[in-house]
């Protein structure tokens, strides 16, 4: 386990430091214990992934906890973050972040010990049901039931995704190769090619066709062998394989739609919250179909098409996050979470799982209308792609390009990015930032918004000297300033 605590108290950190001396010697395990007197030194020595615990004191000057919570839960979404306090009241606050727990000053030896032995029994379990990775996107956890593939191309290893998504990872194979093999579902076809047997369609001469399409190469001394494996693995999955055949053919057969209004799918097992959102859709032209669970969801998009997917996280049955991977396998239109689930982590989660946008149900109206629109037109144009001189912003991938190289901002950076260029020349404050980027969240200060502002500005800068793109305004906010006279060209 790694594990960090940062606290500005010297006699807390003493403290601490006792009780991690004596958890270790009273489990006989060792680990690594990091300590950090202020948060401006946690947030400078973090990048994602280098804890998997982390402890914070709320009240520490210049930079919080919780605001070092909020950039540490940007940059790795899987971190079990602990909030130490003298004082109760920001225990709810804490959650908003993603708190795995809260405790009280001076914490008990007992009640701490406790907690270690459960997180570390719960990471155990998460390295055995997947792998934890360091990719472009920040520290991500997959799980092997959800990976398809593993392709390597040079230093760069690929992992593919059921649902579509790619991580990049830069490493060898060798480095996660044992730990695949070591489960009787993967099986190594080529040199460069690592595969998740449930996914496998047939075996060819050559190579292996998958259930979503992907050609995989196999090289003519394993053939034998993944063939032997691929006829085993099915005897023993039963008739796993040939469901997966007739699920794919009821995918085919769908019927395609008319020329006519959008057709949006709204899954939500509320009647009240059903027939509001729905009567917002119809108010706009658009055609609704109605589920209450994920099952009933995915029948619906079996057998019909669909334009934009409103998607409840929490439904009977599976919750909206793992039918948002399914639906991804049946359907290309764009799944939006719909949720009253506010909390920060739970949105992080939204995207991870595939969803293209994250609304919560405090949204005003017009703006949840203004949303789904923008999301349905990008998904139905090839024109998802918006140049500002050596700026691209890619809306689709939520990636960024300047001066040809990409520009690796987090959600929330991309996010602001995006909202200040659709106001291209007009200036918007500090608080009318906040609603847009975090509008479920009561307006405090203008604190948060400036920590990512100063941060983005300060990667665009370091990548691209020659232009300032975010102008700051005295008094007012911020403004997007496009190189060459403001033109764009939407692409």
């Amino acid at each position: 386990m790694r594990m960090a605590i940062c606290d500005d108290d010297e006699q807390e950190i003493s403290y601490f430091s006792k009780l991690i001396s004596e958890y270790q010697i009273s489990r006989g395990v060792n680990f690594d214990c990091h300590f950090f007197h202020n948060s401006i030194d946690f947030l400078c020595d973090i990048k994602g992934g280098e804890y998997q615990l982390v402890l914070l004191n709320v009240l520490m000057p210049e930079v919080s906890g919780m605001q070092a919570a909020q950039e540490l839960r940007e940059l790795d979404k899987n971190v079990k973050i602990i909030f130490i306090s003298a004082s109760p009241e920001f225990a709810l606050e804490s959650y908003r972040v993603g708190a795995y727990h809260y405790l009280l000053k001076p914490v008990e030896a007992d009640l701490f010990f406790s907690l270690l032995d459960t997180i570390r029994s719960e990471l155990l379990m998460q390295e055995e049901q997947g792998l934890m990775l360091k990719s472009r996107e920040g520290v991500v956890r997959i799980s092997f039931a959800g990976l398809e593939y593993v392709e390597v191309i040079n230093k760069t290893v690929s992992f593919h995704l059921a649902n579509g998504v790619i991580y990049e990872v830069t490493a060898a194979l060798a480095d996660f190769e044992a730990k695949l093999l070591s489960r009787s579902e993967f099986i190594k076809t080529h040199r460069a090619y690592l595969v998740n047997l449930n996914y496998v369609q047939s075996v060819g001469t050559d190579c292996i066709m998958t259930k979503n399409g992907h050609s995989i190469p196999v090289s003519r001394q394993r053939h034998n062998q993944v063939q032997d494996a691929y006829m085993h693995f099915w005897i023993q999955a039963g008739k796993k394989g040939s469901e997966g055949t007739a699920q794919n053919a009821a995918v085919l057969e769908k019927e395609e739609r008319a020329e006519g209004p959008w057709r949006i799918l709204l899954v939500d097992d509320d009647p009240a919250e059903r027939t509001f959102w729905a009567d917002i859709l119809r108010s706009h032209g658009c055609e609704v179909l109605l589920a209450e669970n994920g099952n009933d969801a995915l029948k619906l998009v079996m057998d019909k098409s669909c334009d934009c997917v409103l998607l409840d996280v929490m439904i009977p049955g599976e919750d909206g996050f793992s039918i948002c991977e399914k639906l991804h396998k049946l359907v290309q239109a764009p799944v939006i979470f719909l949720s009253s689930l506010t909390e920060a982590d739970r949105q992080v989660d939204g995207f991870a799982a595939g969803g293209i946008d994250y609304i919560t149900k405090d949204t005003p109206v017009e703006l949840f209308w203004a949303k789904v629109e923008t999301r349905i037109k990008l998904a139905m144009s090839d024109r998802t792609q918006v140049r500002y001189g050596p700026l691209l912003l890619d809306l689709t991938k939520r990636r960024v390009m300047l001066n040809e190289e990409e520009l690796l901002l987090t959600p929330i950076e991309f996010d602001i990015l995006w909202c200040l260029s659709e106001h291209t020349g007009g200036i918007l404050s500090l608080e009318e930032i906040f609603n847009r980027i975090w509008g479920s969240q009561h307006w405090v200060d203008e604190q948060m918004v400036q920590i990512h502002m100063s941060r983005l500005r300060r990667k665009m800068e370091k990548a691209w000297g020659e232009h300032h793109f975010i102008e700051a305004v005295w008094g007012q906010g911020y403004r997007f300033v496009p190189p060459y006279g403001g033109m764009h060209e939407r692409i």
